[in-house]
């Protein structure tokens, strides 16, 4: 009989950014599956869970009872969810996939429905200090094949930021924001006024409309930086660009706001990076208060619950957009890939670039062809993990300076 026989936790940061990986054994001599539990922010912290909780909690089981181990990790330290501990079984859950799929000799995407697609439509980010930077990104992405991006102007809020551990590339401050004043002592932290920056959003819109035109669908991410009034203020204001969609308007804790958003203005919304628990999407989906679920897949718990998720919003006229940022390892940019292309209402995959460096430590990443990516044919998730040369590039730890967001009064500020 198989069974699950180690657990190891690998920390590793070979494009800038800290990644938590873990490896699944098996008593079947070379099976083993790979899962993500990258909470960048707290990678001690999932470690620790992974290797005091899930390992001793998953050694000896039926790799093959994944539902069963999910549901049952999941309850087993009574007090369930939170990104800590989902993303802990998050990673068992997708290398539980990965070892099904190398047994049963198939992709993951094949267990669960197969292909509904050839590719997988993708959009990159962006992000210029001015109308005429983001311009000039969006005629390069649009030159490298992309049919959708995201555009930013000094990342979110108009901040900027020179930590590379988002996503491991400087970003400049917004210019020609007429920025408030600060006080005489200032506290540490990445300022911006939200104010300047949601004035500055039609205008770069209307900018890039006047000199590219509709032939590229335009996505913006609030981050959830400003408050609700002005959110609904922004999405009424920028509805004549046709958005593909405004992402994560309001903050998790005011989501009441999406239905009066919603009654005033037709711009799609994408929601949901932020939360925890799959619960938390139920009322937005139930009541069509979102077009698109954006999961960040390993801080819900994984596959299983991931599925799940896409399959109520089919029912519901719901997109899937899952989370793809730089700060997730190749295994979890392969988990939303598989789920990608077995999910017949994917709405369109963010997508940041990898270096070489990645490629090295994980061989078989997926990459990109013009705007799209493409699974290899390998059973399982289709990538591999080199320990040793995961070892060369150690983690740094510690607290992002980009969270320490604050506006110009001082006040700390949603991230």
């Amino acid at each position: 009989m198989l069974k699950i026989t180690n657990v190891k936790t690998i920390l590793t940061a070979p494009g800038g950014i800290d990644l938590v990986v873990v490896k699944v054994e098996t008593n079947q001599d070379g099976l083993y599956g790979l899962g993500c539990a990258t909470f960048t922010q707290r990678i001690f912290a999932v470690k620790e869970a992974i290797d005091q909780y899930m390992k001793p909690f998953v050694i000896g089981k039926d790799p093959s009872r994944i539902e069963d181990i999910w549901q049952s990790a999941a309850v087993s330290g009574y007090w369930r969810n939170g990104p800590v501990m989902n993303n802990a079984l998050s990673a068992i859950d997708m290398a539980l996939w990965d070892i099904k799929g190398k047994v049963a000799g198939l992709p993951v995407y094949e267990l669960l429905g197969g292909k509904c697609r050839d590719g997988i439509p993708l959009y990159r980010h962006c992000d210029g200090a001015d109308e005429v930077a983001v311009e000039d990104n969006i005629r390069e992405a649009i030159e490298q094949g992309y049919q959708y991006v995201r555009c930013q102007m000094g990342m979110y809020g108009g901040a900027g930021t020179d930590d590379l551990k988002l996503i491991n590339t400087h970003l400049e401050k917004a210019k020609n924001l007429n920025l408030k004043r600060s006080p005489k002592t200032k506290t540490q932290g990445i300022y911006f006024d939200p104010d300047a920056y949601v004035r500055s959003l039609p205008k770069l819109f209307e900018h890039i409309r006047n000199k590219i035109g509709y032939g590229v669908e335009l996505i913006h991410d609030v981050h959830e930086r400003i408050q609700p009034i002005a959110a609904v203020q922004l999405a009424k204001n920028v509805e004549e660009f046709g958005l593909f969609y405004l992402e994560d308007p309001v903050a998790p804790e005011n989501i009441d706001w999406l239905k009066i958003l919603r009654n005033q203005s037709a711009t799609p919304i994408a929601m949901g990076e932020l939360f925890v628990n799959i619960n938390e999407y139920k009322p937005l989906i139930t009541n069509n208060l979102i077009d698109y679920i954006r999961c960040h897949v390993s801080t819900i718990g994984g596959i299983t619950p991931a599925k799940k998720l896409a399959v109520l919003s089919e029912l519901h006229g719901i997109r899937t957009a899952w989370h793809g940022p730089g700060d997730i390892s190749p295994v979890g940019v392969a988990a939303n890939l598989h789920l990608d292309m077995c999910s017949t209402n994917l709405g369109i995959q963010e997508w940041t670039p990898m270096c070489d460096a990645l490629y090295d430590v994980f061989p078989d990443a997926p990459t990109i062809d013009y705007g799209y990516a493409y699974l290899n044919d390998k059973p399982g998730l289709g990538v591999d993990i080199d320990e040793e040369k995961a070892k060369k590039y150690p983690v740094e730890g510690g607290i992002p300076s980009w969270t320490m967001a604050r506006i110009p009064d001082g006040t700390a500020a949603r991230p």
